[in-house]
C-alpha cells in the first residue's frame, strides 16, 4: 500500500506541493533509520501553509490560557512561533548544549506557567520529553500538552498530557543494527539539525 493512501486529500496535496516527504535512506534525529524522511523545513517555508497547520493544532488549546510555547531548535522554532502568535503568548526554544537540552539566550520560563510543547516531527518523542523534564524539574510549570506537525511514532509516543498532531504517518523505522537499507549498502543521509551548533 502506498503511504499516501491513508492521507486526507487536502493534506496529501500539501505534501505533494511542498515536496516535504523524501524517499531514500535516512538517519533520523532519534538515531533510527528509515526509507522516508519528513523534511518540515520544506513545508514551513510557506507562511500560509504554516498558518493553516498551526491554526488546526492551536484550536485544542485556545481555552487553556497558554503562557508560552516551547519548541526544540532548530526544526520546530517556526511552528512554535506561529502557535504562540495564534495563542497570544510567548515563544521560546531549547537547544542542546553538550548533548543536554537547555534554555539559552536569556529565555526564562516562570513557575506556574502554562506550557505547550511543540515539535515538527515526533519519532520517539525523546526531544519533547527532555523539554518536559527540564521544565517540570527546574521550573515547576504546568504542561498543557504536546503538538506536532507529524507523528511517525507508530503509536509509541503516548504522553500523559494531550497530544495533537496534524498528520500521522505510519512509516517504518529501524535501529541501525536491523536496518535493511544498511544491509543493501545504500548511502545513509542525515538531513536533520540536531548536530548544528551556534
Amino acid at each position: 500500500m502506498n503511504i499516501f493512501d491513508k492521507i486526507e486529500p487536502e493534506k496529501k496535496k500539501i505534501l505533494e506541493q511542498t515536496k516535504a516527504l523524501l524517499t531514500g535512506h535516512f538517519r533520523l534525529s532519534s538515531g533510527r533509520h528509515s526509507q522516508y524522511y519528513f523534511q518540515c523545513a520544506r513545508l514551513l517555508q510557506y507562511p500560509e501553509i504554516t498558518r493553516q497547520i498551526a491554526e488546526e493544532l492551536a484550536q485544542t488549546f485556545k481555552e487553556e490560557q497558554i503562557d508560552v510555547v516551547v519548541s526544540p531548535a532548530v526544526g520546530a522554532i517556526i511552528l512554535g512561533y506561529e502557535l504562540a502568535r495564534l495563542l497570544g503568548c510567548r515563544a521560546v526554544f531549547t537547544e542542546r548544549q553538550e548533548g543536554k537540552m537547555t534554555l539559552r539566550r536569556g529565555f526564562e520560563i516562570y513557575p506556574g506557567e502554562n506550557v505547550l510543547i511543540a515539535e515538527d516531527v515526533i519519532t520517539t518523542g525523546g526531544s519533547v520529553l527532555e523539554i518536559k523534564e527540564l521544565l517540570i524539574h527546574h521550573r515547576q510549570v504546568k504542561i498543557k500538552g504536546f503538538v506536532a506537525i507529524v507523528d511517525r511514532s507508530r503509536g509509541k509516543f503516548k504522553p500523559e498530557e494531550r497530544f495533537v498532531k496534524w498528520l500521522t504517518l505510519e512509516l517504518e523505522n529501524y535501529t541501525p543494527e536491523e536496518c535493511p537499507l544498511c544491509k543493501k549498502g545504500l548511502e545513509l543521509i542525515y538531513p536533520g539539525s540536531r548536530t548544528l551548533t551556534s
